[in-house]
């Protein structure tokens, strides 16, 4: 979020021995240029041996990510503070459209209902009466920021020419509160556009324009990367310290046509596991 290719020539070398005579009449090989191509092999093996082990890492940190506890040895036992999610699954394409990040599709488009790519609620969750996994308006989804920040973004929501907005929320039972939207564009370069024109230029420093009654939120240095999802970038924040009154953590997250914005906040602290699931789950829905 690499391939490699590897040299594996099979033929026996002649005469690579210090001290290897060749048939009569025949010059010598040379040993130093034998024993540099022997090098040379040898730093390619190791090379390639290497990023095939960095491969595979990524890809195991990403399917552990994306198990059951149950189904990860070692953590069947202890609760580390993840919420119960049911079973997910990408919703059904139209036929003959492709997946947003296949050959097919350049642009990143998502032919999926947006409304099925939100992340479900997790179980014991109270739902949000405003969010409850459909549309909703342009002028809720500015509402999560800062009155100063909306004209900005209310201007980029019509510059680039937004095509859909659902959302969805809701609160756990020791009061984490979580809101996700997922705004749809005509193009992947569009939302892009729109992400850095409207929200802000964020990045691994830098949430951009403020939420409502937050503090400037920082980049989150416990997250890790996606590793794994092609064509999808996340971008969490936190407010440092407590945050006051309530803790808030942010993320951004761009897939191809569609920018999702996901909100966590609790009284108190809000956790970073419970966070960090949430968004690797959100990202699997849109990769």
């Amino acid at each position: 979020m690499t391939e490699t290719g590897a040299e594996t020539g099979t033929g026996a070398e002649a005469g690579t021995g210090s001290g290897a005579e060749t048939g009569a009449g025949a010059e010598p090989q040379s040993v130093p240029a034998a024993r540099d191509r022997r090098v040379l092999r040898a730093v390619g093996r190791w090379s390639t041996a290497l990023l095939l082990c960095l491969g595979l890492g990524a890809g195991t940190a990403y399917g552990i990510g994306s198990m059951e506890r149950e189904d990860v040895p070692g953590l069947a036992t202890d609760d580390d503070g993840r919420w119960t999610y049911s079973k997910l699954s990408l919703p059904a394409l139209p036929k003959g459209s492709p997946r947003p990040f296949s050959q097919q599709s350049d642009a990143g488009i998502h032919h999926a209902d947006l409304r099925k790519l939100l992340l479900p609620a997790p179980e014991g969750a109270r739902q949000d009466k405003k969010l409850t996994g459909g549309w909703t308006t342009r002028e809720q989804f500015l509402s999560e920021y800062a009155e100063e920040a909306r004209p900005r973004i209310r201007l980029a929501l019509t510059e680039y020419a937004v095509r859909h907005v659902a959302a969805r929320g809701w609160t756990m039972p020791d009061g984490t509160a979580s809101r996700i939207y997922l705004l749809r564009f005509n193009h992947a370069d569009t939302a892009l556009r729109f992400a850095y024109e409207g929200p802000g230029s964020y990045d691994n420093s830098d949430a951009g324009q403020p939420l409502k009654g937050t503090l400037p939120l920082k980049e989150d240095v416990t997250w890790d990367t996606l590793g794994g999802m092609p064509g999808v970038s996340a971008y969490p924040f936190l407010e440092p310290g407590d945050g006051g009154a309530t803790h808030t953590r942010q993320a951004y997250v761009h897939a191809g046509d569609t920018l999702a914005l996901l909100v966590q906040e609790k009284k108190g602290g809000a956790a970073a596991v419970p966070f960090h699931q949430t968004l690797v789950l959100q990202s699997q829905l849109l990769s």
